[in-house]
Protein backbone atom coordinates (compact mmCIF):
# COMPACT_ATOMS: atom_id res chain seq x y z
CA UNK A 1 0.00 0.00 0.00
CA UNK A 2 1.37 3.51 -1.11
CA UNK A 3 0.45 6.79 0.78
CA UNK A 4 -1.15 9.20 -0.80
CA UNK A 5 1.21 11.96 -2.51
CA UNK A 6 -1.30 14.29 -2.04
CA UNK A 7 -1.68 14.08 1.56
CA UNK A 8 2.17 14.31 2.14
CA UNK A 9 2.23 17.47 0.11
CA UNK A 10 -0.40 19.01 2.59
CA UNK A 11 2.37 18.37 5.31
CA UNK A 12 5.09 20.28 3.17
CA UNK A 13 2.61 23.14 2.01
CA UNK A 14 0.94 22.99 5.28
CA UNK A 15 3.09 26.94 5.62
CA UNK A 16 1.47 29.77 6.54
CA UNK A 17 3.87 31.11 4.01
CA UNK A 18 3.26 29.13 1.24
CA UNK A 19 0.46 29.05 -1.06
CA UNK A 20 -1.12 25.77 -1.82
CA UNK A 21 -3.26 25.25 -4.58
CA UNK A 22 -2.71 21.38 -3.55
CA UNK A 23 -5.18 20.89 -1.42
CA UNK A 24 -9.15 20.15 -2.65
CA UNK A 25 -10.89 21.92 0.68
CA UNK A 26 -12.55 25.49 1.64
CA UNK A 27 -10.81 28.57 2.73
CA UNK A 28 -11.11 28.11 6.80
CA UNK A 29 -12.25 31.62 6.64
CA UNK A 30 -15.60 30.97 4.60
CA UNK A 31 -16.77 27.79 6.88
CA UNK A 32 -19.62 29.06 9.11
CA UNK A 33 -18.45 28.41 12.24
CA UNK A 34 -21.52 30.44 14.34
CA UNK A 35 -23.91 28.18 12.56
CA UNK A 36 -22.24 25.14 13.20
CA UNK A 37 -21.21 26.23 17.08
CA UNK A 38 -25.23 26.55 16.97
CA UNK A 39 -26.49 23.42 15.84
CA UNK A 40 -24.00 21.32 18.60
CA UNK A 41 -25.33 23.59 21.09
CA UNK A 42 -28.86 22.53 20.18
CA UNK A 43 -28.11 18.84 19.48
CA UNK A 44 -26.51 18.87 23.41
CA UNK A 45 -29.28 20.88 24.58
CA UNK A 46 -32.80 19.48 25.60
CA UNK A 47 -34.23 16.41 26.49
CA UNK A 48 -32.11 14.50 23.17
CA UNK A 49 -28.59 15.88 25.05
CA UNK A 50 -27.74 12.29 26.23
CA UNK A 51 -29.26 10.66 23.74
CA UNK A 52 -26.94 12.21 21.12
CA UNK A 53 -24.00 11.48 23.21
CA UNK A 54 -24.97 7.53 23.54
CA UNK A 55 -24.38 4.62 20.79
CA UNK A 56 -27.18 4.62 17.53
CA UNK A 57 -28.08 2.97 15.03
CA UNK A 58 -25.63 1.75 12.31
CA UNK A 59 -28.20 3.25 9.13
CA UNK A 60 -27.58 6.47 11.07
CA UNK A 61 -30.08 9.61 12.50
CA UNK A 62 -33.26 9.13 10.92
CA UNK A 63 -34.30 12.72 10.47
CA UNK A 64 -31.17 13.48 9.07
CA UNK A 65 -31.46 10.35 6.54
CA UNK A 66 -35.04 11.88 6.08
CA UNK A 67 -33.14 15.38 5.04
CA UNK A 68 -30.66 14.22 3.05
CA UNK A 69 -33.29 12.10 1.04
CA UNK A 70 -35.21 15.40 0.86
CA UNK A 71 -32.17 17.36 -0.48
CA UNK A 72 -31.67 14.68 -3.00
CA UNK A 73 -35.24 14.59 -4.40
CA UNK A 74 -34.90 18.48 -4.68
CA UNK A 75 -32.00 17.36 -6.86
CA UNK A 76 -33.72 15.67 -8.74
CA UNK A 77 -33.22 12.05 -7.30
CA UNK A 78 -36.06 10.97 -5.78
CA UNK A 79 -34.88 9.63 -2.60
CA UNK A 80 -36.26 8.28 1.01
CA UNK A 81 -34.70 7.88 3.95
CA UNK A 82 -34.60 4.33 4.13
CA UNK A 83 -32.52 4.23 1.31
CA UNK A 84 -29.55 6.05 2.59
CA UNK A 85 -26.76 5.20 5.37
CA UNK A 86 -25.16 7.93 6.72
CA UNK A 87 -20.65 7.40 6.88
CA UNK A 88 -17.82 8.70 7.94
CA UNK A 89 -17.54 11.02 5.23
CA UNK A 90 -17.83 10.03 1.51
CA UNK A 91 -14.37 8.08 1.83
CA UNK A 92 -15.84 5.70 4.64
CA UNK A 93 -18.46 5.21 1.79
CA UNK A 94 -16.32 4.33 -1.11
CA UNK A 95 -14.98 1.84 1.20
CA UNK A 96 -17.94 0.17 2.19
CA UNK A 97 -18.63 -0.28 -1.70
CA UNK A 98 -15.52 -1.57 -2.03
CA UNK A 99 -15.27 -4.31 1.01
CA UNK A 100 -18.85 -5.60 -0.47
CA UNK A 101 -18.17 -5.61 -3.89
CA UNK A 102 -14.97 -6.28 -4.78
CA UNK A 103 -11.86 -9.03 -4.27
CA UNK A 104 -8.95 -10.00 -6.47
CA UNK A 105 -11.37 -11.38 -8.85
CA UNK A 106 -13.11 -8.10 -9.62
CA UNK A 107 -12.65 -5.65 -12.15
CA UNK A 108 -12.91 -2.15 -11.79
CA UNK A 109 -13.54 0.90 -14.19
CA UNK A 110 -11.80 4.13 -13.63
CA UNK A 111 -12.02 6.97 -16.18
CA UNK A 112 -7.80 8.26 -16.20
CA UNK A 113 -7.68 10.67 -14.69
CA UNK A 114 -9.56 9.65 -12.01
CA UNK A 115 -9.84 10.40 -7.79
CA UNK A 116 -6.18 9.25 -6.30
CA UNK A 117 -8.09 8.16 -2.64
CA UNK A 118 -10.53 5.78 -5.06
CA UNK A 119 -7.14 4.58 -6.67
CA UNK A 120 -6.03 3.75 -2.94
CA UNK A 121 -9.33 2.21 -1.82
CA UNK A 122 -9.60 0.05 -5.14
CA UNK A 123 -5.81 -1.03 -4.99
CA UNK A 124 -6.41 -1.85 -1.43
CA UNK A 125 -9.37 -4.83 -2.10
CA UNK A 126 -7.13 -6.54 -4.47
CA UNK A 127 -9.36 -6.09 -7.83
CA UNK A 128 -8.15 -4.98 -10.90
CA UNK A 129 -8.58 -1.51 -11.54
CA UNK A 130 -8.67 -0.86 -15.73
CA UNK A 131 -9.03 3.04 -16.73
CA UNK A 132 -11.04 4.23 -19.31
CA UNK A 133 -10.09 7.12 -21.77
CA UNK A 134 -11.61 10.50 -22.04
CA UNK A 135 -11.54 13.91 -23.34
CA UNK A 136 -12.40 17.27 -22.49
CA UNK A 137 -16.01 16.20 -21.18
CA UNK A 138 -15.04 13.04 -19.43
CA UNK A 139 -15.47 9.31 -20.57
CA UNK A 140 -15.82 8.02 -23.63
CA UNK A 141 -18.73 6.04 -23.96
CA UNK A 142 -18.02 3.94 -26.99
CA UNK A 143 -14.62 3.47 -25.19
CA UNK A 144 -16.13 2.35 -22.03
CA UNK A 145 -18.42 0.13 -24.10
CA UNK A 146 -15.20 -1.64 -25.47
CA UNK A 147 -13.32 -1.98 -22.12
CA UNK A 148 -16.47 -3.46 -20.40
CA UNK A 149 -17.19 -5.86 -23.20
CA UNK A 150 -13.10 -7.02 -22.94
CA UNK A 151 -13.17 -6.91 -18.99
CA UNK A 152 -16.47 -8.14 -17.55
CA UNK A 153 -16.12 -5.51 -14.83
CA UNK A 154 -18.03 -5.53 -11.40
CA UNK A 155 -18.11 -1.76 -10.84
CA UNK A 156 -17.57 1.64 -13.10
CA UNK A 157 -16.20 4.65 -10.66
CA UNK A 158 -17.17 8.03 -12.08
CA UNK A 159 -16.98 11.74 -10.32
CA UNK A 160 -19.24 12.96 -12.86
CA UNK A 161 -19.68 16.28 -12.02
CA UNK A 162 -16.73 18.95 -11.64
CA UNK A 163 -14.48 15.70 -11.52
CA UNK A 164 -11.31 15.01 -9.31
CA UNK A 165 -8.76 15.97 -10.59
CA UNK A 166 -9.86 17.53 -13.69
CA UNK A 167 -12.77 19.62 -13.42
CA UNK A 168 -14.53 18.37 -15.97
CA UNK A 169 -18.24 17.47 -16.25
CA UNK A 170 -19.88 14.30 -18.41
CA UNK A 171 -22.95 15.60 -20.49
CA UNK A 172 -26.56 14.65 -19.98
CA UNK A 173 -26.17 12.61 -23.47
CA UNK A 174 -23.07 10.47 -22.12
CA UNK A 175 -24.51 9.82 -18.94
CA UNK A 176 -27.43 8.31 -20.47
CA UNK A 177 -24.99 5.99 -22.92
CA UNK A 178 -23.27 5.43 -19.57
CA UNK A 179 -26.03 3.69 -17.64
CA UNK A 180 -27.27 1.63 -20.89
CA UNK A 181 -23.46 0.50 -20.85
CA UNK A 182 -23.78 -0.25 -17.93
CA UNK A 183 -26.75 -2.29 -17.86
CA UNK A 184 -26.33 -4.26 -21.32
CA UNK A 185 -22.85 -5.67 -19.78
CA UNK A 186 -24.30 -6.19 -16.18
CA UNK A 187 -22.09 -3.96 -13.78
CA UNK A 188 -22.55 -1.35 -10.97
CA UNK A 189 -22.15 2.10 -11.58
CA UNK A 190 -20.80 4.26 -7.94
CA UNK A 191 -21.66 7.90 -8.57
CA UNK A 192 -19.64 10.14 -6.90
CA UNK A 193 -20.97 13.33 -6.31
CA UNK A 194 -19.01 15.92 -3.56
CA UNK A 195 -18.94 18.75 -5.64
CA UNK A 196 -22.15 18.91 -7.78
CA UNK A 197 -23.57 22.05 -5.83
CA UNK A 198 -21.05 23.94 -6.51
CA UNK A 199 -22.14 24.96 -9.71
CA UNK A 200 -20.92 28.46 -11.20
CA UNK A 201 -21.79 28.60 -14.51
CA UNK A 202 -24.06 26.36 -16.50
CA UNK A 203 -27.14 24.24 -15.98
CA UNK A 204 -27.87 21.42 -13.12
CA UNK A 205 -27.72 17.70 -14.57
CA UNK A 206 -29.60 14.67 -13.58
CA UNK A 207 -26.97 12.74 -11.66
CA UNK A 208 -26.66 9.17 -13.61
CA UNK A 209 -28.42 7.49 -10.63
CA UNK A 210 -31.75 9.33 -11.67
CA UNK A 211 -32.22 7.59 -14.65
CA UNK A 212 -34.93 5.05 -14.84
CA UNK A 213 -32.26 1.79 -15.84
CA UNK A 214 -29.66 2.84 -13.19
CA UNK A 215 -31.87 2.60 -10.62
CA UNK A 216 -31.17 -0.95 -9.18
CA UNK A 217 -27.18 -0.98 -10.41
CA UNK A 218 -26.15 2.61 -9.26
CA UNK A 219 -24.84 3.63 -5.66
CA UNK A 220 -25.04 7.52 -5.23
CA UNK A 221 -22.00 8.46 -2.63
CA UNK A 222 -22.62 12.21 -1.04
CA UNK A 223 -20.80 14.37 1.58
CA UNK A 224 -20.91 17.85 3.43
CA UNK A 225 -17.15 18.01 3.71
CA UNK A 226 -17.50 20.46 0.17
CA UNK A 227 -20.27 22.16 1.02
CA UNK A 228 -20.91 22.29 4.95
CA UNK A 229 -17.78 21.57 6.71
CA UNK A 230 -14.88 18.88 6.55
CA UNK A 231 -13.99 17.75 9.71
CA UNK A 232 -17.91 17.26 10.43
CA UNK A 233 -17.26 13.99 8.60
CA UNK A 234 -20.55 13.10 7.66
CA UNK A 235 -20.98 11.51 4.44
CA UNK A 236 -23.70 9.05 2.44
CA UNK A 237 -24.27 6.23 0.23
CA UNK A 238 -27.59 5.91 -1.60
CA UNK A 239 -27.92 1.84 -2.31
CA UNK A 240 -30.69 -0.13 -3.76
CA UNK A 241 -32.74 -2.39 -1.26
CA UNK A 242 -30.77 -5.50 -2.80
CA UNK A 243 -27.42 -4.31 -1.43
CA UNK A 244 -28.06 -1.44 1.31
CA UNK A 245 -28.30 -4.39 4.10
CA UNK A 246 -24.67 -5.82 2.97
CA UNK A 247 -23.13 -2.02 3.21
CA UNK A 248 -24.95 -1.69 6.80
CA UNK A 249 -23.31 -5.12 8.14
CA UNK A 250 -19.45 -3.87 6.67
CA UNK A 251 -20.04 -0.42 8.65
CA UNK A 252 -20.79 -2.49 11.92
CA UNK A 253 -17.11 -4.27 11.05
CA UNK A 254 -15.46 -0.63 10.93
CA UNK A 255 -17.26 2.03 13.45
CA UNK A 256 -20.17 0.30 14.47
CA UNK A 257 -21.99 4.40 13.61
CA UNK A 258 -21.42 7.54 12.73
CA UNK A 259 -20.62 9.99 15.62
CA UNK A 260 -23.97 10.30 16.76
CA UNK A 261 -23.81 13.70 18.16
CA UNK A 262 -22.10 15.11 14.39
CA UNK A 263 -25.33 13.38 12.94
CA UNK A 264 -27.45 15.11 15.63
CA UNK A 265 -25.78 18.94 14.97
CA UNK A 266 -26.01 18.25 11.08
CA UNK A 267 -29.86 17.20 11.02
CA UNK A 268 -29.96 20.59 13.26
CA UNK A 269 -27.82 22.69 10.49
CA UNK A 270 -29.85 21.40 7.36
CA UNK A 271 -33.19 21.86 9.45
CA UNK A 272 -32.76 25.12 9.57
CA UNK A 273 -31.42 26.16 5.79
CA UNK A 274 -28.43 27.26 7.06
CA UNK A 275 -27.04 24.93 4.58
CA UNK A 276 -28.55 26.54 1.83
CA UNK A 277 -27.53 29.37 2.71
CA UNK A 278 -23.61 28.52 3.18
CA UNK A 279 -23.80 27.08 -0.29
CA UNK A 280 -25.05 30.42 -1.94
CA UNK A 281 -22.13 32.05 -0.37
CA UNK A 282 -19.32 29.60 -1.39
CA UNK A 283 -20.77 29.64 -5.00
CA UNK A 284 -20.35 33.58 -5.37
CA UNK A 285 -16.66 33.03 -3.16
CA UNK A 286 -15.24 30.26 -5.00
CA UNK A 287 -16.42 31.63 -8.24
CA UNK A 288 -14.65 34.82 -8.30
CA UNK A 289 -11.36 32.57 -6.81
CA UNK A 290 -11.42 30.03 -10.17
CA UNK A 291 -12.15 33.59 -12.07
CA UNK A 292 -9.18 35.25 -10.75
CA UNK A 293 -7.08 31.71 -11.49
CA UNK A 294 -8.21 31.89 -14.82
CA UNK A 295 -7.60 34.68 -15.18
CA UNK A 296 -3.97 34.31 -14.57
CA UNK A 297 -3.15 31.29 -15.79
CA UNK A 298 -2.32 32.62 -19.73
CA UNK A 299 0.55 34.51 -18.16
CA UNK A 300 1.19 31.84 -15.64
CA UNK A 301 1.80 28.73 -17.85
CA UNK A 302 4.38 28.61 -20.83
CA UNK A 303 2.91 28.81 -24.64
CA UNK A 304 1.75 25.18 -25.34
CA UNK A 305 -0.04 24.69 -22.31
CA UNK A 306 -3.51 23.87 -21.86
CA UNK A 307 -6.57 23.64 -18.86
CA UNK A 308 -9.56 22.59 -18.33
CA UNK A 309 -12.64 25.81 -17.37
CA UNK A 310 -14.43 24.47 -14.91
CA UNK A 311 -18.02 25.23 -14.65
CA UNK A 312 -18.00 24.47 -10.74
CA UNK A 313 -15.95 22.21 -7.96
CA UNK A 314 -12.83 22.63 -6.92
CA UNK A 315 -10.25 22.16 -9.82
CA UNK A 316 -8.63 23.33 -12.72
CA UNK A 317 -6.31 20.30 -14.65
CA UNK A 318 -3.22 21.56 -16.39
CA UNK A 319 -0.93 20.21 -18.96
CA UNK A 320 2.32 22.19 -19.81
CA UNK A 321 4.03 21.42 -22.78
CA UNK A 322 5.48 17.85 -23.46
CA UNK A 323 8.64 17.33 -22.08
CA UNK A 324 8.38 18.98 -18.86
CA UNK A 325 8.10 17.19 -15.52
CA UNK A 326 5.86 19.08 -12.86
CA UNK A 327 6.74 16.87 -10.67
CA UNK A 328 10.66 17.13 -10.84
CA UNK A 329 9.17 21.30 -10.80
CA UNK A 330 7.46 20.82 -7.70
CA UNK A 331 10.77 21.38 -4.99
CA UNK A 332 11.35 24.56 -6.91
CA UNK A 333 7.55 25.33 -6.42
CA UNK A 334 7.42 24.77 -2.70
CA UNK A 335 11.22 27.36 -1.97
CA UNK A 336 9.20 29.54 -3.53
CA UNK A 337 6.38 29.08 -1.45
CA UNK A 338 3.89 28.01 -3.83
CA UNK A 339 2.51 23.95 -4.08
CA UNK A 340 0.66 21.99 -6.22
CA UNK A 341 -0.12 18.69 -7.02
CA UNK A 342 1.26 17.04 -9.64
CA UNK A 343 -0.84 14.68 -12.30
CA UNK A 344 0.83 11.60 -12.40
CA UNK A 345 -0.47 9.90 -9.41
CA UNK A 346 -4.22 10.17 -10.36
CA UNK A 347 -3.26 7.96 -13.51
CA UNK A 348 -3.56 4.00 -13.49
CA UNK A 349 -1.46 3.76 -16.71
CA UNK A 350 -0.92 6.18 -18.75
CA UNK A 351 2.49 8.86 -18.20
CA UNK A 352 1.42 12.13 -18.14
CA UNK A 353 4.43 14.11 -16.44
CA UNK A 354 3.57 17.32 -17.89
CA UNK A 355 0.09 17.25 -16.05
CA UNK A 356 -0.99 18.82 -12.73
CA UNK A 357 -3.61 19.89 -10.52
CA UNK A 358 -4.45 23.00 -9.37
CA UNK A 359 -7.33 23.88 -6.63
CA UNK A 360 -8.78 27.61 -6.49
CA UNK A 361 -10.57 27.27 -3.31
CA UNK A 362 -8.47 28.01 -0.35
CA UNK A 363 -6.74 30.94 -1.15
CA UNK A 364 -8.33 34.37 -1.59
CA UNK A 365 -8.55 36.32 -5.27
CA UNK A 366 -5.18 38.43 -4.11
CA UNK A 367 -3.33 34.99 -3.11
CA UNK A 368 -4.05 33.42 -5.88
CA UNK A 369 -2.68 36.24 -8.14
CA UNK A 370 0.50 36.35 -5.76
CA UNK A 371 0.83 32.62 -5.54
CA UNK A 372 0.33 32.10 -9.71
CA UNK A 373 3.52 34.84 -10.18
CA UNK A 374 5.24 32.38 -8.09
CA UNK A 375 4.58 29.56 -9.64
CA UNK A 376 5.36 31.61 -13.34
CA UNK A 377 8.78 32.05 -12.39
CA UNK A 378 9.32 28.88 -11.37
CA UNK A 379 8.20 27.59 -15.10
CA UNK A 380 10.12 30.72 -16.71
CA UNK A 381 13.43 28.84 -15.26
CA UNK A 382 12.53 25.67 -16.12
Amino acid sequence: MATSPVRDLLELADRPDVISFAGGFPDPALLDVPGIRAAFDTALSGDDAGRNLQYSSTEGNAALRELVAERLSGRGLATTGRSLLITTGSQQALTLVATTLLDTRAVVLVEEPTYLAALQCFHLTGAKVVPVPGDEQGILPDALAAVAGREGPTMLYLVPTFANPTGRTLPARRRREVVEIARRHGFWIVEDEPYAELRYAGSDLDPLAAHPAAEQHTLYLGSFSKIGAPGLRIGWVRAPASLLPSLVVVKQSLDLQTSTVDQAAAAHYLSTGALDAQVTRLRVAFRDRRDAMLGALPTTLPDGSAWTRPEGGMFIWARLPEGVDAGRLLPDALAEKVAFVPGQPFHVTATAPETMRLSFTANTTDAIVTGMTRLADVLRRS
